[in-house]
């Protein structure tokens, strides 16, 4: 595999982002329109925030259409699109039961309508898949040849199983059709714009600190994660679509964490009171989670830039704000 060249401008190109009002989606929207791309954003708002569009509409090359994405796309028979980010999907574990049919949709007939787009404009497609498809992995780190341990029934199968159909049928059109496709597998992700009822570790964690209340950790904390501060993920992003590697890529921070260290950290941080209370594990909540980050640092220098504690007080500052 050769090293990436990097494009240090995109004038003249037009980006199109599904899902657009999402922290991650925005941040990466922000990122291509500040390299003079000329940004689509779609969203319908069901767990985007408007306020992150509003951000984005200050940029004079930034279009956006309300739009579910599973029900159609816009008119772009006129319009040039030379790169397309499949960035549409909830991926909160609080909306696994409130939202499973729309989530399975936007994976399937969702991805099925951004590739047929891709496929008649000739632009270059991101999947944007998860570390959940490794389910609760049997390996760690998790490797992009590992095939996961999931459980097709249980509470996170409307997300894992249909994130496995999206990079299924994304590597069927890039097979079939010849599409220039690649794919990414996210791993845990934090940092200003998430929803502060986001109701993943990070935002819990530093909402209950703000308050001094009890810190919710369920099992004995043991459980590990690794937290990437979304702009590293987004240069880790920016440098998977303009490789020439179609094959997946995980993205994210190495540095492993168990839930417990996580949650003293933040009390640290911020110099909160809260203690640590203990509560049952959920079915199927992943033990271990790390991503072996081998593959993508082959290619390119990508390193994570932010630390954990210079991230976390980002976010609670950002939290904060909108207090």
């Amino acid at each position: 595999m050769s090293q990436i060249q990097l494009p240090k401008s995109l004038e003249g190109k037009t980006v199109l982002i599904a899902g657009a009002a999402g922290f991650v989606p925005s941040t990466v929207a922000e990122f291509y329109l500040n390299l003079g791309a000329q940004v689509i954003g779609l969203d319908n708002f069901i767990t985007g925030s408007k306020s992150n569009i509003e951000l984005l509409e200050k940029y004079q090359n930034f279009t956006f259409f309300k739009q579910n994405i599973y029900q159609g796309l816009p008119n772009f028979s006129e319009q040039k699109i030379d790169y397309i980010f499949s960035l549409a999907s909830p991926a909160s574990p609080i909306d696994f039961s409130i939202i499973p049919l729309e989530i399975m949709r936007v994976n399937s007939e969702g991805t099925l309508a951004l590739l047929e787009l891709a496929k008649a404009k000739n632009a270059r497609f991101l999947e944007a898949s998860t570390s959940e498809v490794y389910g609760d992995p049997e390996i760690h780190p998790q490797t992009e040849d590992y095939f996961g341990h999931v459980n097709p029934i249980g509470p996170r199968a409307c997300y894992d199983e249909s994130k496995r159909f999206a990079e299924a049928l994304t590597t069927s059109y890039a097979k079939k059709y010849g599409v220039d496709t690649r794919i990414i597998r996210i791993f845990n992700t934090y940092g200003p714009r998430m929803r502060p009822d986001d109701g993943r570790v990070i935002p819990n964690f530093i909402n209950q600190a703000l308050k001094g209340e009890d810190i919710t950790i369920y099992g004995d904390g043991s459980q590990t994660r690794s937290f990437c501060f979304v702009t590293d993920l987004v240069d880790a992003i920016h440098n998977v679509m303009f490789s020439d590697v179609s094959t997946p890529f995980n993205i994210g921070n190495p540095d492993e964490y168990t839930i417990k260290e996580c949650a003293e950290e933040i009390i640290k941080a911020l110099g909160s009171k809260s203690k640590l209370s203990y509560h049952p594990l959920p079915k199927d909540d992943p033990k271990r989670r790390r991503p072996d980050m081998t593959k993508l640092q082959s290619i390119c220098d990508y390193d994570p830039q932010i630390s954990f504690q210079e991230g976390i007080q980002r976010t609670a500052d950002y939290f904060k704000s909108k207090l």
